[in-house]
């Protein structure tokens, strides 16, 4: 069986795959993924790419084969396990196409677990595409070396979204105010989720919906009205700094 590497190739190219990764096992890969590594990447026989699942961990791979459109790469040994992700949620109202893709982008880069677009009255889209998501969710960990993908949750009513939480704690970012989050941290650990609206923000049947959800806890994130993409990422950066995840 071959050792282990002893040298992490950080420089190496990173690749998120659909198929689950063994030692030994041989990938073609082809299409956009093979565009990239041949064409842009310029992958040769012999060099080393590092993969990932979303199952296994992370695993190093090194070209055997390489055509104009497809590569042939033998995975050679696993250079980590998937990592412990966070139990935390982002629920978010939908927003204009760039900003909802850049939230995603920006929250799998952060460690959440799982992505929830939840529909509101003030929302100026009512419709958001998870294949877009999810590719920007692939591009962000292939870069920040992440080894497990966020869940992409099915698009959701907020009043329907609310009464599925259980005993999770639900973190909304209310406009007329909250607790400051770092307090609300402290006195409220565990699973959680941070529910942040829409451009228009929270009508007021909404706002007493979700103050009447078992668990949840307005919020303020500071002094100012943030943008729903700006309020989204503090919210996931504090969360991720202060709570006890151990």
């Amino acid at each position: 069986m071959p050792a282990t590497p002893a040298w992490p190739p950080e420089s190496s190219v990173r690749l998120f795959v659909a198929t689950r990764l063994s030692e030994n096992a041989q990938l073609r890969i082809e299409g956009a993924q093979a565009h990239y590594l041949v064409s842009v990447m310029r992958i040769k026989p012999g060099e080393h790419v590092r993969l990932f699942d979303d199952v296994s961990g992370e695993w190093l791979a090194q070209a055997i084969t390489v055509n104009r459109r497809d590569i042939t790469l033998d995975v050679i040994a696993n250079l980590k396990p998937r990592e412990t992700v966070p139990d935390l949620w982002l629920a978010a109202a939908p927003i204009r196409r760039a900003r909802y893709d850049w939230v995603a982008e920006k929250s799998c880069e952060l460690g959440i677990a799982r992505f929830v677009p939840v529909l509101t009255r003030r929302a100026v889209v009512d419709k958001v595409k998870d294949d877009r998501l999810r590719a920007h969710m692939i591009e962000a960990a292939e870069q920040c070396g992440r080894t497990a993908l966020p869940v992409i949750a099915a698009q959701t009513k907020l009043i329907d979204w609310l009464a599925t939480l259980a005993d999770r704690i639900l973190f909304f970012a209310d406009e007329a105010g909250g607790q400051p989050f770092d307090a609300a941290i402290a006195t409220h650990p565990g699973p959680a989720a941070i529910l942040i609206g829409p451009e228009g923000g929270f009508d007021d049947a909404e706002r007493d919906a979700i103050r009447a959800t078992p668990g949840a806890v307005p919020i303020t994130l500071g002094p100012r009205i943030l943008r729903a993409d700006t309020a989204a990422i503090a919210a996931i950066a504090v969360w991720m700094a202060l709570s006890d995840r151990s």
